[in-house]
């Protein structure tokens, strides 16, 4: 997942965030309101990981503003505010989780696959498409169990394909999924095609069902 850290303890930023990185995830740091609405008005995000309190404003005004676009980023309170009416307000307000500090690494990381889980309207940690089966939480990719090696970038753009089935996907928008920045790639360059092309070759080698399209000048669809 694409993550962004809004959190202005900035050795807690860290350690989530190299946590979460050892784990897979991409992950940005906005250490205030500032950053962090630069950052949302110019990537996309899967999850923010936000805290209330911060130098120059508060969580629930960023919680507000993310809320008024159409956005599906899923917004995970932390903070050491555990009062039960911020959480109440929070949740109102459209976060998706409430986590108080201090807390264990592991159970965010929990949280994190919960939220998503509910988002995209799956039950487990296993994304099922003719006959693929994705594993979210070990990074695997099976055809009727016979494990199917692609590399971490083939998974992540498969993965986010599989949980966004029957939208085109733009090629900017698997730029910012997958490698996190587009203000540090060049998302008018070939390499997401390359990317695709070799994970289609991958998956045709056991499958010839005509799922995976290429809308042309635009990005991809999977079709389920």
């Amino acid at each position: 997942m694409n993550i962004l850290i809004v959190e202005d303890n900035i050795e807690l930023a860290k350690e989530v965030s190299h946590f979460l990185s050892n784990s897979g995830h991409i992950c940005k740091i906005s250490n205030n309101c500032n950053e962090a609405y630069e950052e949302i008005n110019s990537n996309d995000y899967d999850v923010i990981l936000l805290d209330l309190g911060l130098p120059d404003g508060t969580g629930f005004d960023i919680l507000k503003s993310v809320r008024k676009t159409a956005s599906k980023t899923a917004i995970i309170i932390i903070t050491a505010r555990g009062e039960l009416d911020d959480r109440i307000n929070g949740l109102h307000l459209g976060a998706d989780d409430y986590l108080t500090k201090p807390f264990a690494l592991t159970e965010l990381q929990a949280r994190l696959f919960a939220v998503i889980r509910r988002i995209h309207g799956f039950t487990n940690n296993e994304l099922k498409v003719h006959d693929f089966s994705i594993q979210l939480q070990d990074y695997k990719v099976s055809f009727n169990d016979i494990l199917i090696n692609l590399t971490k970038k083939e998974f992540d753009i498969f993965q986010y394909l599989v949980l966004n089935k029957n939208r085109v996907i733009t090629r900017l928008q698997l730029t910012e999924h997958v490698w996190g920045d587009i203000l540090e790639v060049n998302s008018d360059s070939n390499f997401i095609d390359v990317h695709v092309r070799n994970l289609r070759k991958k998956l045709d080698k056991h499958s010839k069902i005509d799922w995976f399209e290429t809308v042309r000048n635009v990005g991809y669809r999977i079709n389920i």
